[in-house]
């Protein structure tokens, strides 16, 4: 007789679940590395796995929250700064019982208004604490949503591809269906506009309804004319390494464009301190934020959220600090702001030093990475690699990132986990490793890349382009 975890009586959509950026190619990697291989990591944004290090302020804060004893201690200001000590009790003061206390289930109320004042730094408008939920980071806060949207498999959620695989699994998990609607790579990954409304065309003659600036308004326009609610996933809005498009939040665009859609068009925002320059993954601090959604859908994703009775509160602490860091004359100030400016530019110059790699390889174009962390490259593999992959049965892309991790211990996550367009071909890697290691990283790629290369072209004419 059956019971209840035996696989065939588990979930369906438990089973649907695809999660390329821990798949096949990471176990594979982990196998390596328990032999003895030396393995680069590079499949997953994990900044201090890759050797950043923490920002100092927010450690010293947190240190001193998780052992307040310390604050008791007369020499407490030889060790630490008198503005992160002032921190740690300003953060202890708002919780009933320090960090191992649960807190409400949207979070903390005095950080939850820390986050409050800084959207209304940012976008200029103000924002209610009472629609803002922390999180455990921002994975958490999307499968929140999504499992309060969804209501079964004629419920399209609009993905764009190449996608975040956390959006691809939830949606199974929940049982929804996910509607893609491709980015246009010859356009540096921009929205085709087209191209969504194609999608939802399309969704619905299968009986599925679909949940620079000017991309962005297109689509807040879309969302208006469609009654759809837009998840902006907001992570990497520190993470900008070119000058001519700074970050604008879909709320700033949204209530610039004035009525009737700024009081209509349904929004959640999502952000974390996993990403930017703060790298801090593990922590697990993250929130959303809702625009224009019912009282009463608030009240239902706030008795959802009370299931899990609380976010983890170091998480919270993170993350207002990330919100309120320190300011001009505190103390701490010029280290936190050298240190940060750091991390960012040595990863504007890792971008370049990846995306101009990728680019002087055989067969492999490369789009700069203008923001976030990864490098997304297109291999156009040769028709014998294709075959070869195929006789294996294995996905064309998929076969070549295993050959590249055996040759190489370079741990990356094909382009099909993600979603491409027919017949084309990528991988995904993150820009991560130390800045020191990149051009000897590059040059390995390149030569494994030149080997493959030559080993599979049919040397008929087959060209880079």
């Amino acid at each position: 007789m059956s019971k209840g975890l035996d696989h065939e009586t588990l979930n369906e959509n438990v089973k649907k679940v695809q999660y390329a950026v821990r798949g096949e190619l990471y176990l594979r990697a982990s196998e390596l590395q328990k032999e003895g291989k030396k393995i680069i990591f590079t499949n997953v944004g994990n900044p201090h796995a890759l050797g950043q290090k923490p920002l100092t302020f927010p450690r010293q804060v947190v240190a001193l929250c998780q052992a307040p004893f310390l604050l008791d201690d007369p020499n407490v200001g030889l060790v630490f700064p008198a503005d992160a000590i002032a921190r740690a009790k300003h953060y202890l003061s708002l919780t009933s019982g320090g960090l191992g206390a649960y807190s409400d289930s949207r979070g903390l109320p005095g950080v939850r208004k820390e986050v409050a004042e800084f959207i209304e730094r940012r976008d200029g408008y103000p924002s209610d604490p009472e629609l803002i939920f922390l999180t455990d980071g921002a994975s958490k806060g999307v499968m929140q949503i999504l499992n309060s949207i969804i209501r079964g498999s004629s419920d399209g959620i609009l993905v764009p591809v190449p996608q975040y695989p956390l959006y691809s699994a939830a949606i199974s998990l929940y049982g929804g269906s996910l509607v893609p609607y491709y980015l246009e790579e010859t356009a540096n990954w921009g929205l085709d506009i087209k191209n969504l409304r194609q999608s939802v065309v399309q969704a619905r003659s299968n009986g599925i309804t679909c949940l620079s600036e000017a991309n962005l308004k297109e689509l807040l326009q879309f969302c208006y004319q469609e009654n759809v609610v837009l998840m902006a996933d907001e992570v990497y809005q520190q993470n900008i390494y070119q000058d001519e498009r700074p970050f604008l939040s879909a709320r700033k665009v949204l209530l610039d464009m004035g009525l009737p859609m700024s009081k209509e068009v349904q929004l959640v925002s999502f952000h974390t301190v996993s990403k930017g320059y703060w790298g801090e993954c593990g922590q697990r601090g993250g929130y959303f934020e809702m625009t224009n959604i019912p009282p009463q859908t608030v009240d239902e994703i706030y008795k959802v959220a009370s299931i899990s009775l609380s976010p983890n509160v170091p998480g919270q602490i993170f993350l207002g600090l990330m919100v309120n860091p320190p300011k001009p004359g505190d103390i701490s100030y010029l280290k936190f702001v050298q240190e940060g400016k750091s991390v960012l530019e040595s990863l504007r110059r890792r971008a370049h030093i990846m995306t101009n790699g990728f680019n002087s390889c055989r067969n492999v174009v490369c789009n700069f990475t203008e923001g976030a962390m990864y490098s997304f490259p297109q291999i156009r593999l040769p028709p014998r690699a294709i075959e070869a992959a195929k006789k294996l049965g294995k996905v064309p892309d998929v076969f070549y990132c295993l050959k590249l991790l055996e040759a190489t211990g370079i741990s990356t996550v094909p382009g099909s986990g993600f979603g491409q367009k027919e017949g084309v071909f990528h991988l995904r890697t993150t820009i991560l490793p130390a800045e020191e290691d990149m051009p000897a990283i590059m040059e390995s790629f390149k030569k494994f890349n030149d080997e493959f290369m030559e080993q599979y072209e049919d040397h008929t004419g087959y060209s880079r382009m």
